[in-house]
């Protein structure tokens, strides 16, 4: 009868990709600084619509001027801050493919106990 050993596998085992934490707090800052922009420029559009409505003698709800302000905000704001939604996207794409690597790697892990 032939004797089979359980040995573990002396393979060496490959170290976890590493989260850097910097580019977490680079793309928070980035998504942040990119959100806040984008809410102030409605806010300054819904004001300067309603401003401009009563400059001229018509009666427009705050609503109205809110929602036109939001159609006019949404397009003017990519063209305005084009430079930091680019910084945005790009550091919240290269932090999720460390997670994804490091998922990946959890997963290989686990797969091979």
């Amino acid at each position: 009868m032939s004797q089979t050993k359980n040995t573990p596998n002396d393979s060496q085992i490959p170290e976890p990709p590493q989260l850097d934490p910097a580019l977490k707090r680079r793309s928070r800052v980035a998504l942040w600084k990119y959100g806040a922009a984008r809410v102030v420029l409605f806010i300054v559009l819904t004001v300067a619509i309603q401003l401009l409505a009563m400059a001229v003698g018509v009666a427009i709800p705050v609503l109205v001027s809110a929602l036109l302000a939001l159609f006019v905000a949404l397009p003017l704001s990519m063209l305005i801050f084009s430079k930091w939604r680019v910084e945005a996207t790009q550091s919240l794409a290269e932090y999720s493919a460390q997670r994804k690597a490091h998922k990946q790697w959890v997963q290989a892990e686990l797969a091979g106990r």
